[in-house]
């Protein structure tokens, strides 16, 4: 759907979106006030709880929006796949492509999110715990088909390489974050290629 074919008020709603949305990411959701939300949109606090109920509604829409550009360039990626295998590489593959732009939006949302809604917001912990679910589920599926296939190695455990992979990104990203080097991000998604690598049959 085009940004022309939303009406007014979605257009408005996208918009704040859009523009709140790293700074969610960066700031976190405890620290990021109704100031912060005026000064990026340009818009009044009427303007913007007339479009939302709340500031946890807002924060839950921009943690979506955030997970959402992940979500995209790894389902592209996966679109292109051919094999079980293939499918399991576009997450190195679509990793090293995006992470920079990860990076400079504050860092991967799914870790952000996590650490800084456990006890303030229950619905937004909600959230971040089922993209990880649908991120481990989707790998558990790759490997389990691929084996079935003969593409993967037989007695593989699924669910220990969903669980080592998004280790792997999701502490890559978090040094990455701390330290400001991205050769921690870098060499966690080389481990993760090479763990899906090993899997072949």
């Amino acid at each position: 759907m085009r940004y022309s074919d939303f009406n007014k008020s979605e257009r408005t709603r996208r918009n704040i979106i859009e523009k709140v949305a790293p700074v969610f990411n960066k700031k976190g959701y405890a620290a990021t006030t109704l100031s912060d939300m005026i000064t990026i949109t340009g818009l009044s606090k009427g303007s913007i709880y007339g479009n939302f109920k709340d500031k946890d509604e807002v924060a839950l829409s921009a943690f979506e929006y955030n997970a959402d550009f992940v979500n995209k360039n790894l389902k592209s990626q996966i679109q292109l796949a051919n094999t079980y295998l293939e499918k399991l590489l576009a997450y190195p593959d679509t990793f090293r492509k995006i992470f920079k732009a990860v990076l400079f939006n504050g860092g991967c949302p799914i870790l952000n999110t996590s650490v800084d809604a456990d006890d303030l917001n229950q619905k937004l912990h909600k959230a971040v715990l089922e993209r990880i679910r649908l991120w481990e589920s989707t790998i558990v599926d790759f490997v389990e088909k691929g084996m079935q296939q003969g593409e993967l190695k037989a007695g593989i455990d699924a669910s220990k390489i969903a669980k080592i992979s998004i280790a792997l990104i999701e502490g890559g990203y978090a040094m990455a974050k701390v330290t400001g080097e991205e050769s921690y991000i870098l060499n966690a998604i080389e481990e993760m290629e090479r763990v899906i690598l090993s899997l072949k049959s």
